[in-house]
């Protein structure tokens, strides 16, 4: 009996590392971002932005606002903090200023007057107000849409206005560079979407580079760090996922972004073309094992 269990054992220890041998190395996580609309319908005009994120391996969810202290995430109610209203409106529901922990980013196509001077100041009592601070201080991106009338979508169809007088559209250039001054990031909004895959792409590629170089001492893990940040945040690495760059391929990249090198893997295959346009754009082919 003792000779049979021990058969057994080895058997089964055998049959354990085969099983730990064929399970694949955990992938990178991919990106997730976060858009901010001003109510259930305003999404609709964004579908191409989303198509391009999903292009390029960038989940993304969706927020409704429906109201200025209250919005909808899938199907949990969040509320913003405010003397007399409570912080979540389930148990479930987390409150603004959480919401960012789960994201790279956060997008709000479209801000106004009040919530960008409320998040100019640094006062919460809003859902986009308070999404803005604790991004902000979790140093994570916020892209805000900058050819926006200032103006609430409700207010405009009230109204019938399209755009602010003059001096309240200098103070709501104002509250803008303000928000530069603390790290927002304006764009056109139909380049919303481009400014996020570049943005996800650099923080992919850290991630990888992080990989490269496992952490032996704390010092020089730091030290390594430190270098890669700052060599890919001077030379606008991007990260190449597929296996073949071609020529259509750099053509799309130059015309949407800004970037001097490519991070490829070392079974990517890059067309004599390609190459060409490469070169003559001053955009120079790094392989990921050799960051």
């Amino acid at each position: 009996m003792r000779e049979i269990r021990s058969e057994w054992k080895s058997t089964v220890e055998s049959i354990i590392r085969e099983i730990l041998l064929t399970i694949p190395e955990e992938a990178v996580k991919s990106p997730k971002v976060l858009y901010v609309f001003c109510d259930s319908t305003a999404h609709e005009a964004f579908t191409d932005h989303f198509i391009l994120l999903a292009n390029h391996g960038i989940c993304h969810d969706l927020l409704f606002l429906d109201g200025e202290t209250s919005s909808w995430l899938g199907l949990h109610k969040i509320e913003c903090g405010g003397p007399g209203l409570i912080i979540a409106a389930d148990e479930f529901a987390p409150a603004p200023i959480e919401v960012p922990l789960d994201y790279e980013g956060i997008v709000i196509p479209e801000i106004d007057l009040d919530n960008a001077g409320r998040a100019a100041a640094g006062l919460k009592g809003t859902v986009k107000s308070e999404l803005i601070l604790s991004a902000l201080l979790l140093n994570k991106f916020v892209l805000i849409g900058d050819d926006v009338p200032g103006i609430k979508r409700a207010d405009r169809r009230t109204l019938q206005l399209l755009s602010m007088s003059e001096p309240y559209q200098l103070l709501f250039e104002r509250y803008k560079k303000d928000l530069q001054t603390l790290g927002v990031e304006f764009a056109p909004q139909k380049q919303l979407a481009e400014r996020v895959v570049g943005k996800c792409s650099i923080l992919t590629t850290k991630a990888k580079a992080r990989e490269a170089h496992p952490p032996v001492l704390e010092e020089s893990f730091t030290q390594h760090q430190q270098e890669d940040e700052d060599q890919i945040s001077t030379s606008e690495m991007i990260a190449f996922e597929g296996r073949l760059i071609s020529a259509d391929w750099v053509q799309q990249q130059v015309r949407t972004r800004t970037f001097t090198s490519i991070m490829i893997g070392k079974r990517t295959l890059v067309s004599p073309l390609a190459k060409d346009l490469l070169k003559a754009n001053g955009v120079t082919l790094h392989y990921a094992d050799q960051v």
